[in-house]
Order: C-alpha cells, then sequence, then structure tokens
C-alpha cells in the first residue's frame, strides 16, 4: 500500500504536525493489520512543501495538450507519487481563511494532472484498492469560513488527481504552537482516521 503525504505547514513540530504525526501512527497501526500469515508492507512517501523548491504555475497552457508541465523544480519529485500513491493524506494550518501558501503552490501545479483528465480524457486508474484521502487542517481563528474554504480547495484537488473519497478533519481555536496537545478529542480523531485510511 502507498501512502503519499503532502505536509503544507511551515512551522516545525507545529499543531498541524501534531495530528499529522497520529494520523501516521493511526496509518501505520491500521495498514499493519495481519492478513493471512503475513502483514502489509506500507511505503510511506512524505513531502514536506515548506523544504521544497516549488514555482507557481505560469499558466502558460502548454500543459493543456501534453499533460506535462514546463517548469523543472522539485514538482518532478511530487508527480510520480501523485500517479502511484493509492492513500493520501494532505495537511495544512488555516492562513488567512485558506490553506497555506506551500500547499497550494503544489495544488496549482498539478494543473497537468487535471489537463490530463478533464481535457486529454486521461484520469488516474484507481488501481485495484482504489485511492483515498485525508485531509487534516488547524485554524488559530474560530471562524469556520477558513475551514469551509480549505476543504474546497482540498476537494478540487482530490478530485484532480481522481481520488473521489476523502476525509476532512479540522479544528479552530488552536493558535500557540502545541495548542492542539490540549484537545485529545483531536489527536484520537485523527489518529482514528489515519487508521481507517489504511485499514
Amino acid at each position: 500500500m502507498r501512502l503519499v503525504v503532502f505536509h503544507g505547514s511551515p512551522r516545525v513540530k507545529g499543531n498541524t504536525e501534531i495530528l499529522l504525526n497520529e494520523a501516521l501512527r493511526g496509518a501505520m497501526e491500521g495498514g499493519a493489520k495481519k492478513r493471512g500469515a503475513q502483514y502489509r508492507k506500507i511505503e510511506i512517501t512524505r513531502f514536506d512543501l515548506n523544504k521544497m523548491d516549488i514555482k507557481g504555475c505560469q499558466d502558460c497552457g502548454a500543459c493543456t495538450e501534453t499533460g506535462i508541465c514546463t517548469i523543472k523544480d522539485d514538482m518532478e519529485k511530487i508527480y510520480p507519487a501523485i500517479y502511484e500513491g493509492e492513500r493520501f493524506i494532505v495537511t495544512s494550518p488555516i492562513f488567512f481563511l485558506g490553506v497555506s501558501a506551500q500547499l497550494k503552490l503544489m495544488i496549482d501545479r498539478t494543473q497537468p494532472v487535471w489537463c490530463e483528465k478533464y481535457l486529454l480524457k486521461k484520469p488516474i486508474e484507481p488501481g485495484p484498492k482504489g485511492r483515498k484521502g485525508l485531509f487534516i487542517t488547524v485554524g488559530g481563528t474560530a471562524r469556520k469560513d477558513g475551514l469551509r474554504c480549505s476543504a474546497l480547495t482540498i476537494k478540487a484537488f482530490f478530485r484532480t488527481i481522481n481520488v473521489l473519497e476523502h476525509k476532512d478533519l479540522g479544528y479552530l481555536e488552536a493558535d500557540e504552537k502545541g495548542a492542539i496537545l490540549n484537545r485529545p478529542e483531536a489527536l484520537r480523531e485523527c489518529y482514528e482516521a489515519g487508521r481507517e485510511l489504511l485499514s
């Protein structure tokens, strides 16, 4: 089982990463359930987007005919993972009622995948196990608009990469670093969602 993680927070060991680690712990335990005499192999590919060199989409239109981006940067590591992945976890803090710039850069650069699916009629094959996703977001604000706006962006991304089933988990009023540790229900929900994703 191939699990691909797109971590969109720039803050190291912050609330978003704490919840991601809980989801990954659940995924490892859920995915390692014994099947017959063997355990399933779980292959995790994690992209910490803040550490990557990803340029913004230039809207040049080249991918509309080829499904290939002309920009050469770290997206060349991401595209194969998108095509080969079976389960996906996306994380981001809420910034200005939306996802982080680091995550949005990556999402915008999946325009070639969108072109392949909708213009060239070559969507990513779901494979025998299907493609499922999980989105985790944390914000300091109490306004639910950030959850809604972020969820819509992620839904568009997931549908573009042919992940037709996914779950959203969002938490508000957790601004200070580590504040989410005072919300055991959030930790538990992310653990269970990760476990469910791979079980």
